[in-house]
C-alpha cells in the first residue's frame, strides 16, 4: 500500500462516512448513501442496532481473550468480512485492488462483486484473506457457469448468490442526485455476456413482472447453482426463517442475514431483528452471516450473541476507499477489529463462541 496520510479526525467508522462526502462527487456520495424509497429500512437498520443493549459481566479473566473463529471450516482472524461492494473505481482509481490489498494486511476476507470495476482474477491475486465471489444471477445459465469457473480457477473459496435484488429497488435519492456510472467504470466481469432479447409487452403485460422479474433466479435456479460447483454456496439476502431453512435444505452452506443495505425493498425488517429466528430455524450448525449498518465494535458483538458467526461490512469500505485508498480501508478495519476486542474485554467475554444471548439485555 503506497504511503498516505490518515485523516487526523478519522477516528470512528462513522467519521469516514462524513469525510467521504467531502471528497465524492455529489451523485456518487448519495448513490451509495442512499437507500431506497423513504429510506425507512435504511434508517431501521441503524435504529434496531441502537437498541440493543450489551450485558457486560465483570472480573472475568479474558487476558487468555481471542477474536479468532471459525467459519465453513476456515480460521478467520476476526469475524468480520467485506460484503460486495460495486464499482470501488468510483471511489478509487486502483478501485477493489485497494481494497483487497487493505483486507489481506488486516487478515480480513473479502466478497469480490460481480460488479466489481476490476476483474476477478486481479483482485483474487491481492488477497491472501478468505476470498468469497458474489453472484449476481444472469439470464444465461452458460454465462453464470463461466463465472463460477473463473471463481474456481482464481481461487475463490465460496460462491455468494445475492437474492434480494433481482430488480432495483426505487431508489429516490440517487435520481434526484442524477446519478449515472462515471466513463471509463463499468461491469468488467460482465463484458463478455450475452446481449439479452428485445421484449415485446403486450398492453395487459408488466415490465416488471413479465420483463425485469422474468431474469430473476428462482429455488429450481438456486439448486443448479449448488450442482454445478464443489465450492460452498452461500444466499446472501435471506430475512424469513422459512427461506433460511429451504437454503439449508436445498444444500447451500450458509445464509446471509440481510435487507441489501435498505436499497432494495423499503418498510421492512433489519437484518439484526431476525438473524436470531433464522439462526433457530437452521441450527447451531449451519453458517449464518449478517450484513447491515455494522459500523462499530459494539455492532459485531450485538450480531454474534444473536446468532451471527459474523458480519459483513460493507458501505464503510467504499467511504474510507474514498478518503485514504488501501491505507484508509485498512485503519477502518483495524479501528472495528480493535473496537470488537475492546467490547469483548469489557463485556467480559474471551472467546467469540462465548458471546451468546446472555451477553445482551
Amino acid at each position: 500500500m503506497s504511503h498516505v496520510i490518515i485523516p487526523e479526525d478519522a477516528l470512528c467508522v462513522a467519521d469516514y462516512e462524513r469525510l467521504a462526502k467531502e471528497v465524492l462527487p455529489h451523485a456518487i456520495y448519495e448513490y451509495v448513501y442512499g437507500g431506497g424509497a423513504d429510506e425507512m429500512t435504511l434508517r431501521g437498520n441503524r435504529e434496531s442496532l441502537d437498541a440493543i443493549k450489551i450485558l457486560p459481566r465483570m472480573l472475568n479473566d479474558v487476558r487468555h481473550g481471542s477474536t479468532h473463529t471459525q467459519v465453513l471450516g476456515q480460521t478467520w482472524r476476526t469475524p468480520m468480512m467485506l460484503a460486495p461492494v460495486a464499482f470501488q473505481k468510483m471511489a478509487h482509481e486502483q478501485g477493489e485492488i485497494a481494497t483487497a490489498q487493505a483486507a489481506s494486511a488486516l487478515e480480513i476476507g473479502m466478497m469480490v462483486s460481480t460488479l466489481a470495476s476490476v476483474e476477478m482474477e486481479a483482485i483474487s491475486e491481492q488477497l491472501n484473506s478468505p476470498k468469497w465471489f458474489q453472484l449476481y444471477w444472469q439470464v444465461d445459465r452458460d454465462f453464470n457457469l463461466s463465472l463460477i469457473k473463473r471463481a474456481e480457477k482464481a481461487g475463490y473459496q465460496a460462491i455468494v448468490l445475492t437474492v434480494d435484488s433481482a430488480i432495483h429497488g426505487i431508489r429516490n435519492r440517487a435520481q434526484r442526485a442524477k446519478f449515472a456510472l462515471p466513463e471509463g467504470v463499468s461491469a468488467v466481469n460482465l463484458k463478455d455476456r450475452p446481449e439479452l432479447p428485445r421484449q415485446a409487452f403486450t398492453p395487459d403485460q408488466s415490465i416488471v413482472f413479465q420483463g425485469m422479474m422474468s431474469e430473476a433466479p428462482n429455488w429450481n435456479d438456486v439448486a443448479w447453482l449448488i450442482e454445478q460447483t464443489e465450492l460452498p454456496v452461500i444466499i446472501k439476502g435471506i430475512l424469513h426463517p422459512a427461506d433460511a431453512r429451504k437454503a439449508q435444505e436445498l444444500g447451500a452452506q450458509g445464509v446471509i442475514v440481510s435487507n441489501h443495505g435498505g436499497r432494495t425493498l423499503d418498510c421492512v425488517p433489519s437484518a439484526i431483528d431476525m438473524v436470531a429466528a433464522v439462526r433457530e430455524a437452521v441450527g447451531s450448525e449451519f453458517c449464518v452471516l449478517l450484513d447491515g449498518a455494522i459500523q462499530r465494535g459494539t455492532d459485531v458483538f450485538k450480531a454474534i450473541a444473536l446468532g451471527a458467526d459474523a458480519v459483513l461490512i460493507g458501505r464503510p469500505q467504499f467511504y474510507a476507499l474514498a478518503v485514504a485508498g488501501a491505507a484508509g480501508v485498512a485503519h477502518m478495519l483495524r479501528i472495528l477489529r480493535e473496537e470488537f476486542e475492546v467490547a469483548m474485554a469489557l463485556a467480559g467475554v474471551a472467546y467469540v463462541k462465548d458471546i451468546t444471548r446472555s451477553s445482551l439485555l
